[in-house]
């Protein structure tokens, strides 16, 4: 297993990834948001950030903006938007990342009064995502994300999109999937119908009533259970630690409580 952490993309890039490095990380989650991570910036610095993540040893999985509205409502944001995620991807493919990750569309506002317009309009920008990632030779891997965000939140619907996209893989987000679900039904759906399907994954932990990113075990988040399937269905790749602490030593406690669980389901 790889595990990884990503910048908070307010400070320099080159002081993020030293400091992932310090803390024993593999690779380095680059989210592409600005101010000091839209990938115009980062493409100019493309020479640093490689010799740096060089230096270090890091691999580079890229996260796509967060903060754009590929389905919006008005032609020109949604068209800027999009050109916004596809001049990422390029930058991404520039700096030699190994993934993509996408969040799908937000529908939200207006939108989500005449959502069959939206989703057709969510559609259509996914398509041209999935073209583009095939083009670059990228793994394009999409988020599920939670209630109030976006309507992508359910594993019927991915398993819906991963039919109609062959190429395309899932970031699982345990996280996200706890959120509204105390339970564990959603959960427990997206390990059975998208496991297979599975080409990322980010960990957090929360109560189950927001994203609050918290340090493993803080939360209320079956991670030994999420762990032990995720063992069961093969997968060995890339864990993204989404842990928003300023006291880094809790993005370490994290990774080192992950890596002792996940080593006991290998036993």
């Amino acid at each position: 297993m790889q595990y990884g952490a990503m910048n908070f993309p307010i400070r320099p890039i080159a002081m993020e990834i030293e400091q992932i490095a310090a803390l024993g990380f593999d690779y380095l989650e680059l989210a592409m948001d600005p101010p000091q991570a839209h990938y115009r910036l980062l493409s100019a610095q493309r020479p640093t950030i490689r010799a740096l993540l060089d230096d270090h040893g890091l691999g580079l999985v890229c996260h796509m903006p967060t903060f754009v509205s590929t389905a919006d409502l008005t032609d020109s944001i949604r068209q800027a938007s999009i050109e916004e995620v596809l001049g990422s991807m390029d930058t991404a493919a520039e700096l030699g990342a190994r993934k993509i990750v996408l969040h799908p569309s937000s529908i939200m506002g207006m939108a989500r009064l005449v959502q069959t317009t939206a989703l057709e309009r969510a559609g259509d920008a996914l398509h041209r995502f999935v073209a583009h990632a095939a083009v670059l030779g990228i793994p394009l891997c999409l988020e599920n994300m939670f209630p109030r965000v976006s309507p992508f939140l359910e594993a019927a619907q991915f398993a819906g999109l991963l039919d109609q996209f062959p190429d395309l893989m899932l970031t699982f987000d345990a996280a996200h999937a706890h959120i509204g679900d105390l339970a564990g039904r959603r959960l427990t759906a997206f390990l059975d119908r998208c496991g297979h399907r599975i080409g990322h994954v980010h960990l957090s932990d929360n109560d189950g009533y927001g994203d609050s990113h918290l340090t493993l075990g803080a939360g209320t988040l079956p991670l030994e259970m999420i762990l032990k399937r995720l063992a069961a269905l093969g997968y060995d790749d890339t864990i993204t630690l989404e842990i928003f602490s300023e006291d880094k030593e809790e993005l370490s406690a994290s990774r080192r409580l992950l890596d002792r669980l996940w080593k006991a389901q290998a036993k």
